[in-house]
């Protein structure tokens, strides 16, 4: 997996906000359960964004989080950037110091090109974009989600 788990929430977590947008502020723990996050270890990991000025959180009990600019203006690149930082765009994909065109690793023929078109994609992607695709198709979002997608169900009583 490229992205930390912690990554992977956030930006879960992120698109949730995204397609609420109307709502206002989306409790916490509204989000954690419809997602099936640890409340505790999604309310970590939104502290994240709102530090890097992605989000705005609200205490009380219209509370919770908000984005902190239009979801147009926030690139995937930024969301990853703020928790995983912005290693997975530039390093060794073996995690070799000094790895590049002079003294390159076994791998770094293949990974520089599938980094840098990652990096584009993640630059040009926004929040808004994903939160729409979100909603037209009515994806899940979670793992809990993909359990109920999986089983099958009878139409026959």
């Amino acid at each position: 997996m490229i992205l930390s788990k912690s990554c992977i929430y956030g930006i879960q977590a992120t698109i949730h906000v995204a397609a609420e947008a109307k709502e206002g502020y989306v409790p916490i723990n509204r989000i954690a359960e419809q997602l099936n996050i640890s409340f505790h270890f999604l309310t970590k990991v939104l502290q994240q964004f709102t530090q890097a000025g992605l989000l705005i959180s609200y205490r009380g009990p219209k509370g919770g989080v908000a984005l902190a600019k239009a979801p147009s203006q926030i690139s995937l690149y930024e969301l990853i950037s703020a928790i995983d930082g912005t290693d997975v765009f530039t390093e060794c994909m073996l995690g070799l110091p000094g790895c590049g065109h002079a003294e390159p690793c076994p791998a770094h023929e293949h990974w520089v090109a599938v980094r840098q078109q990652f990096t584009e994609i993640a630059r040009k992607v926004t929040l808004e974009q994903l939160a729409d695709k979100a909603n037209d198709l009515n994806v899940r979002l979670s793992v809990a989600g993909l359990r109920a997608f999986a089983e099958p169900t009878s139409l026959v009583g």
